[in-house]
C-alpha cells in the first residue's frame, strides 16, 4: 500500500472539492497517483450523477457577470437539490466563477464545453455531483449584448440583464432598475406590440372564461361580480373601440345629470380606466408597458424617458422559482 500523507489529501481535495475520507480512498485506490486519484473520484461523480439524473434540481444560484465595458451580460443559474447546498459559500463561489467562463461564450453548449480548471464546464458538474451528492447542473443561461448592459440580482434567486440603446448618463442605475422590474414582475416580452394576434386572441378568451366561471360561484355566494374585459391588450384598442368608449362615457355622465361643460374634466379619466381595465395582459407581460414597481404612478417606458434619449432594447432573466 502507497503511504498517502495528509498534504497529498490537501491537495487532491482542494482541486477536486471532495471530502477528506474519499480524497484518502482514491489515493489508495491509485496507489498514490494524483492524476489516477482524480479520475477515480471523476468516475464516482459520474455514477452518482447518472443514478440522481431524474431528482429535481430546483435549488441553487442564480447570477450574473458584465463584462468591463457594459456591452455584455450573462445571466446563468447553477442548480441543486437543496438550499442547504446553494447557501455553502463554496458552491456561491463556484456559481460565479462558472458565469465569468460563461461571459465568453455565445451558446449553452458552448458554454458547457468551456475550459474549468482542466476539465469542461459539463464535466465540472458531474464530478461536484459526486463531491456533493447532489444533482448538480446549469438550470438557466441567457446572454444580451447592447450599447449598454446592466444587471441586478435578487437573493441569489433570480438574475436579469437589461440592455440600453446607448451609454447615457447614470445608465448603470437606470439598467439596474429596469433590471430590478424584470426580476420583480416577470415580464416575457419588451411592448404589446410584439404579442402575436393569435397569441392575445386566445388568452383572451381564456381569461373570460375564467372570470365568468369565478361570477357564477359569487353570484351564488350573493358577492359582487367581477367585470369581464372585453379587451385585455392596447394591441386590440384600435381608435374605433376608444372612439365607443368615449362616447360610452358620454352617454353615462348623460344619464348622470353631468353638465356638459364639465365633461371634458371628466372624461380623461374615464379613458385612462378603460385602458388601464383593458390592458391586463401588457401589465403582466410586456415590460415597458407595466406600472414601474418604484413609483406604480408611471409605466416603465415613462420612467426610462426620465433619463432622456434613451430606449430599453432587451433584457433576459434566469429564476430559480
Amino acid at each position: 500500500m502507497a503511504n498517502i500523507t495528509a498534504a497529498e489529501v490537501n491537495k487532491l481535495r482542494q482541486t477536486t472539492g471532495a471530502g477528506m475520507m474519499d480524497c484518502k480512498n482514491a489515493l489508495v485506490e491509485a496507489g498514490g497517483n494524483m492524476e489516477e486519484a482524480i479520475s477515480i473520484l471523476r468516475k464516482k461523480g459520474q455514477k452518482i450523477a447518472e443514478k440522481r439524473a431524474d431528482r429535481d434540481s430546483s435549488e441553487g444560484v442564480a447570477t450574473v457577470k458584465v463584462n468591463s465595458n457594459n456591452t455584455k451580460g450573462v445571466a446563468i443559474s447553477l442548480n441543486c437539490e437543496t438550499d442547504f447546498v446553494a447557501k455553502n459559500d463554496s458552491f456561491v463561489e463556484m456559481a460565479n466563477k462558472m458565469a465569468e467562463v460563461a461571459l465568453n461564450t455565445s451558446s449553452k453548449d458552448e458554454f458547457l464545453a468551456s475550459d474549468f480548471g482542466g476539465i469542461t464546464v459539463a464535466e465540472k458538474l458531474t464530478e461536484q455531483t459526486g463531491v456533493i451528492g447532489e444533482k448538480i447542473e446549469i438550470g438557466g443561461y441567457e446572454i444580451l449584448e447592447a450599447p449598454f448592459v446592466g444587471s441586478y440580482v435578487h437573493g441569489n434567486k433570480i438574475a436579469a440583464l437589461t440592455g440600453l440603446s446607448k451609454k447615457v448618463d447614470n445608465a448603470e442605475e437606470l439598467a439596474k432598475d429596469v433590471s430590478m422590474q424584470v426580476a420583480s414582475m416577470g415580464a416575457t416580452t419588451l411592448s404589446y406590440k410584439d404579442f402575436d394576434p393569435e397569441f392575445v386572441a386566445s388568452e383572451t378568451e381564456a381569461r373570460i372564461a375564467v372570470i365568468e366561471k369565478e361570477n357564477i360561484e359569487l353570484g351564488r355566494l350573493g358577492k359582487t361580480l367581477k367585470n369581464v374585459p372585453k379587451y385585455i391588450s392596447r394591441a386590440q384598442l384600435t381608435p374605433e373601440v376608444l372612439a365607443q368608449a368615449e362616447a360610452d362615457a358620454k352617454a353615462e355622465l348623460k344619464a348622470e345629470g353631468k353638465p356638459e361643460q364639465i365633461w371634458d374634466k371628466i372624461l380623461p379619466g374615464k379613458i385612462e380606466r378603460f385602458v388601464s381595465d383593458n390592458t391586463t395582459l401588457d401589465h403582466e407581460k410586456a415590460l415597458l408597458d407595466q406600472n414601474f414597481i418604484k413609483d406604480d404612478k408611471k409605466s416603465v417606458a415613462d420612467y426610462v424617458k426620465t433619463y432622456g434619449d434613451v430606449e430599453v432594447v432587451g433584457f433576459k432573466r434566469v429564476s430559480l422559482a
